[in-house]
């Protein structure tokens, strides 16, 4: 007997087609033929699961190491595999009894079996996030299907079939077969013949026509027909280049860094049906910014696990969707559930300026921070920052020789140095100290009402998760709130730490930047300085930016930015611009999370590569990469109108600023802005 071997999947089921018209049973192997894997090797995806076992032996107080749960089960399904063939040809094992058994060893009896429902569920969504539909042979079986053909799907695997359905079900087909048949059920498989006589005499096969289709040459090709069933056998080469690359990217992991996070791009990425069409901003999304992100919050959960902080709190518009990567990517990284309460928080600079002055009333640090935007030049500034009322202060500037319209910052026109020792002898008056603080004290109330219902207070450590870039959110939050006997240690996390001003680290106050910290020399990864406003677009939350807390009869009242004035219409337009780049961001979160979890690598593994992905997308892009993802509009409330000196705006434009024709036709332009970014990185 023979069988008709293919190299394309074009060309078999082109042949399918003609043969099973006249045929009325149709089986079709499942792994390498409906379903191919993200991974090269199955037995891979069994690595998180002992990780997973292994966190569990932790909290049981009689840990293991990943490696000797895993070595344990190994041994078991060895073990097994002996059993079995004492009695059958097929040398199968049967996962929930492998399992069970390796459980029992572990935790005992009684807990062992009631943890193997929750180690099953975590590997079937391990095994789920690694199995992509062929798109092509699906669409065939659905037709058979709709035919009238009778479906099956067997399979050679050591799980059962009602493990199987839970993968035919997640891929959308389970409706459309039959039957699904395991040898870990029977310990009858393809690869001795047995398996196919078990299913002619279980579902009266016998005298009808059968074609299987499959992709191994014995168990799909050979044994079929010697049972007199026409059999189709896939050697699709392309598929098998595909996972030699995954193969080499995984290998080459375990001794170089760099290729770490290169493997997780790979196993990131999407195959067969899931290769649609998508706009280059969504593409951006998922293969730039999804790595990035999904980076940063594993490290997040990593630390909050090891200092023992409570719950996680996103802020500004750019937690919502640091937050919303947390839940799609987390689960699969620490299926556990030993993690913190995470909750986003309605906060902004603008908002919490003020707050923060109700108690201890305006520092000289804070008044410093107000004037490092270019664009602010005066008092009126400060007070726009943070919300004071100018008339009322007039007369305590009076008494210090300073007038509303007195130039404070040193970038802009008429400043004179003897000005500022003014201002600063005038924040040490205590008069208009109190005055500031009667004008926020509502306010800060309003602050301390919306904190205390969201359950800031309610914990000891608390996780506090921004884009950065200051920790100027940070600092005012807790400065609002620092007084409090029941203040929680606050643990600051920013996406990038630029440090232009010192930041006043205690021990229940601290802050680090993730992807970069100025504080860490990281040349490559201090490239993310080109384009921090890129990330401030890209992560922004789709509802206007709050303004400010007000106290109400019942409680507080959020209040938020306008958005019918041209700036409001202008950040709108944005939103709806980088909308196709954001879902690329989350559609990247689930993957992340799964790769990530399989590869067993975090943050610190993956910085090679996504250090080289900063470099070359922001410090050396092309004129297109610009032209897709500069922002069109940002809006920044604390960044006034003035104009400063010419010196200083031209001492202020990057790289990101420059014309498109300049771009493409300055070949030394980026070279240029390199150096000058290596020599202030340098000196800093």
């Amino acid at each position: 007997m023979s069988f008709e071997k293919f190299h394309a999947i074009e060309a078999l089921i082109r042949r399918g087609r003609e043969v099973a018209a006249g045929m009325d049973v149709v089986s079709f192997d499942l792994f390498d033929t409906l379903l191919v894997r993200r991974i090269h090797d199955p037995d891979l995806v069994k690595l998180p699961v002992a990780r997973f076992i292994a966190a569990r032996t932790v909290e049981a107080g009689q840990p293991w190491p990943w490696q000797k749960v895993q070595k344990l089960r190994d041994d078991i399904e060895k073990q097994h595999r002996r059993e079995t063939a004492k009695t059958f040809v097929d040398h199968e094992a049967c996962y929930p009894r492998v399992m069970l058994e390796a459980l029992v060893q572990i935790f005992g009896a009684e807990k062992g079996g009631a943890l193997l429902p929750e180690v099953t569920d975590y590997e079937l969504r391990m095994e789920n996030s690694m199995l992509v539909p062929r798109r092509e042979m699906v669409a065939w079986l659905r037709d058979l299907a709709a035919a009238g053909k009778r479906i099956f799907i067997l399979s050679d695997i050591y799980l059962p079939a009602s493990h199987l359905e839970v993968l035919v079900d997640h891929a959308g087909f389970l409706d459309q077969v039959e039957a699904v048949i395991s040898s870990a059920d029977t310990f009858l498989a393809k690869a001795s013949g047995k398996g196919y006589a078990l299913v002619r005499d279980r579902f009266a096969l016998a005298g009808l026509k059968w074609l299987h289709v499959g992709d191994n040459p014995v168990s799909d090709g050979l044994r079929p027909a010697e049972a007199g069933i026409t059999a189709l056998v896939l050697h699709d080469a392309t598929e098998k280049h595909r996972k030699a690359v995954v193969k080499r990217y995984v290998n080459y992991s375990g001794g170089r860094p760099f290729w770490r996070g290169r493997a997780l791009q790979q196993l990131m990425q999407p195959l067969e049906g899931e290769n649609l069409h998508r706009s280059e901003l969504y593409v951006e999304g998922f293969n730039f910014l999804a790595p990035l992100l999904g980076g940063f919050v594993q490290h997040i959960a990593e630390q909050c696990r090891a200092r023992g902080i409570g719950k996680v709190f996103f802020l500004s518009r750019e937690g919502w969707t640091f937050k919303r990567f947390w839940e799609q990517s987390i689960p699969y990284l620490f299926p556990d559930g030993r993690l913190p309460e995470i909750e986003y928080l309605y906060v902004s600079r603008m908002a919490l300026a003020g707050a923060s002055c109700a108690h201890q009333g305006l520092t000289r640090a804070n008044a410093d921070i107000a004037f490092l935007p270019p664009g602010n030049r005066d008092f009126r500034d400060l007070c726009r920052i943070f919300n004071l009322d100018v008339a009322a202060l007039a007369p305590h500037l009076q008494r210090h020789e300073l007038a509303v319209d007195t130039c404070l910052s040193h970038l802009h026109e008429g400043y004179v140095p003897w000005d500022k020792v003014r201002f600063y002898e005038l924040l040490e008056d205590q008069a208009f100290q109190d005055e500031i603080k009667r004008q926020v004290a509502e306010p800060g109330e309003a602050l301390h009402r919306y904190l205390a219902g969201a359950g800031f207070f309610a914990h000891r450590r608390v996780a506090l998760v921004d884009i950065g870039w200051l920790g100027t959110i940070q600092r005012f939050l807790y400065e609002a709130v620092q007084h409090r006997d029941d203040c929680p240690v606050c643990h600051g996390f920013l996406f990038a730490a630029t440090r232009g001003i010192p930041y006043p680290t205690t021990a229940g106050n601290s802050v680090e930047g993730v992807i970069y910290d100025r504080d860490r020399f990281d040349m490559a990864g201090s490239t993310i300085l080109y384009a921090r406003d890129l990330f401030e677009e890209a992560c922004r939350a789709p509802h206007p930016t709050l303004n400010g807390y007000k106290l109400t009869a019942e409680g507080y009242e959020l209040q938020f930015r306008g958005t019918d004035d041209n700036t409001g219409q202008a950040e709108l337009q944005q939103d709806r611009y980088f909308s196709p780049l954001q879902q690329g961001v989350f559609d990247g979160a689930a993957r992340y999370g799964a790769a990530s979890a399989l590869l067993g690598y975090s943050l610190p593994d993956y910085k090679p590569w996504l250090n080289c992905l900063l470099a070359g997308k922001l410090a050396f892009p092309r004129c297109r990469e610009v032209t897709r993802i500069r922002q069109r509009h940002h809006l920044d409330d604390f960044y006034g109108r003035h104009v400063p000196k010419k010196v200083h705006v031209k001492g202020s434009r990057h790289l990101w600023d420059s014309s498109l024709w300049r771009l493409s036709l300055d070949p030394l332009l980026r070279l240029r802005y390199f150096l000058r970014h290596l020599r202030e990185r340098i000196k800093e």
